[in-house]
């Protein structure tokens, strides 16, 4: 299996367990899990209505670019990318691309 295609199954595994987890009071909201396998774009989305407000929630985006895991959003507590490399990731292959770059140089993780 080359290296995009295990990315992209330890991606969308993490984002479909992830998506069993539910809200306190979230009942009516959806959770989707969002693939453009030919792009490498992939999300965890929240939508719906909670009480009197539409709710329409990016819990989780990744992209996969030059073999690389870019984390673009976490709206979460976990430390995402340390459950990237727990899963057989290298630090050198996960940026985290929510970070300014010189940011990023400090975090253990790839820059770019």
């Amino acid at each position: 299996m080359d290296k995009v295609k295990k990315y992209e199954a330890l991606i969308l595994a993490f984002l479909n367990d992830y998506a069993k987890t539910t809200l306190a009071n979230a009942e009516h909201l959806e959770t989707q899990v969002i693939s453009d396998t030919k792009n490498h774009h992939y999300q965890l989305m929240r939508t719906g209505w909670l009480k009197n407000e539409f709710i329409h929630h990016c819990i989780f985006h990744f992209d996969i670019k030059n073999e690389k895991i870019w984390i673009q959003q976490n709206n979460t507590e976990l430390q995402v990318a340390d459950e990237l490399v727990q899963l057989g990731v290298p630090a050198s292959d996960i940026v985290l691309g929510f970070q300014p770059e010189s940011v990023r140089a400090l975090s253990g993780f790839a820059v770019a």
